[in-house]
C-alpha cells in the first residue's frame, strides 16, 4: 500500500468513526463528494486547509491519518466516568501515576488467570 492510500484509508476510517458518509462530509466542507472520494482512495492528497478543516470541525486525529500514531484519544471515544479518570491520573505526579499502572496490571493479570 502506497502513503496515499494509507493516508485515505486513515481518513476512511475517522470519517466512519465520525458515523458520517462521504457525502455527509463533502457537504459539510462544501467539497464535491468526488473529491471526498479521492483523498479516501490515495488517488488526491488532501490539503493543509482540508486537514485542518476535519480537525477543527470533527475531530478527525490529524496526526493519526498523516502517521498511522495515535496521539491523542479520539473526541467522544471515552464514557464520561472514562474521561474523568484519565483527567485525574493525568494530574497525579509521575510516581503515583507509575503506582496506578501497577496496581492496574495486577488487576488486569488476575482477570486473564480468573477466566482461564
Amino acid at each position: 500500500m502506497h502513503l496515499s492510500e494509507a493516508i485515505g484509508s486513515r481518513l476512511q476510517e475517522e470519517r466512519k468513526r465520525c458515523s458520517m458518509t462521504q457525502n455527509d462530509l463533502a457537504e459539510a466542507l462544501g467539497i464535491a463528494k468526488r473529491t471526498q472520494a479521492n483523498y479516501e482512495s490515495g488517488s488526491s492528497d488532501a490539503t493543509a486547509s482540508y486537514l485542518s478543516r476535519v480537525a477543527t470541525e470533527f475531530g478527525f486525529d490529524v496526526p493519526y491519518i498523516l502517521t498511522g500514531v495515535r496521539t491523542t484519544l479520539a473526541e467522544n471515544s471515552l464514557a464520561d466516568v472514562e474521561d474523568d479518570l484519565v483527567k485525574q491520573y493525568r494530574s497525579i505526579p509521575d510516581d503515583d501515576q507509575k503506582a496506578v499502572r501497577r496496581i492496574l496490571k495486577a488487576m488486569a493479570d488476575d482477570a486473564v488467570r480468573a477466566k482461564n
